[in-house]
């Protein structure tokens, strides 16, 4: 694959040498358990706006039994969740946005190109091209596997209201 493709040249990067560990993420990100969908960041540079990490696919993944059984192909809304989680990481960490909690706000020009299979790695490179603090955070993402772009897109992040979803929370009577 051509270099010129990807928003980074991922072939000048170390691997082996992980900048955030799935402890380091934690600290940005709030997703646990199943939903956490990044391994490692191995690379981010707030001068270029770039972030590039990865997730290690295995056979234990949530989807993998029922998507789709003796076929196992990881979903493409959990790759895109994936590329959410690596640009909402960097915008935690480099305080782009300026808010507690980054969530979707929207998607443009997304598409799946080659299908994700356990037993992969999918590198995922976020690019921020556009941010007003308080308002929005627009990335472009890839994700690649081998030599392979297998998703790509635009994605948006917009701040989540966590102080008055939790008074709301508060105010709901206990369900039992």
């Amino acid at each position: 694959m051509s270099s010129k493709n990807l928003l980074y040249d991922i072939s000048k990067i170390d691997f082996n040498h992980v900048v955030a560990d799935i402890e380091e993420i934690r600290r940005y990100n709030p997703q646990r358990f199943e939903m956490e969908q990044i391994t490692a960041i191995v690379y981010e540079s707030l001068e270029e706006a770039v972030c590039v990490g990865y997730k290690d696919v295995t056979p234990h993944e949530f989807w993998v039994r029922g998507h789709m059984p003796n076929m196992p192909l990881m979903p493409g809304v959990v790759m895109v969740e994936a590329a959410a989680q690596i640009s909402a990481y960097f915008a935690h960490k480099y305080d782009c946005l300026g808010v507690s909690m980054i969530g979707f706000g929207g998607l443009e020009d997304v598409r799946f190109r080659d299908p994700v299979v356990p037993g992969d790695r999918l590198v995922l490179i976020s690019r921020a091209i556009k941010s007003r603090k308080g308002r929005m955070i627009v990335s472009q993402f890839q994700g690649v596997v081998g030599e392979r772009i297998v998703v790509e897109g635009t994605i948006k992040g917009i701040p989540i209201p966590v102080e008055m979803l939790s008074a709301d929370s508060d105010s709901q009577p206990d369900s039992q």
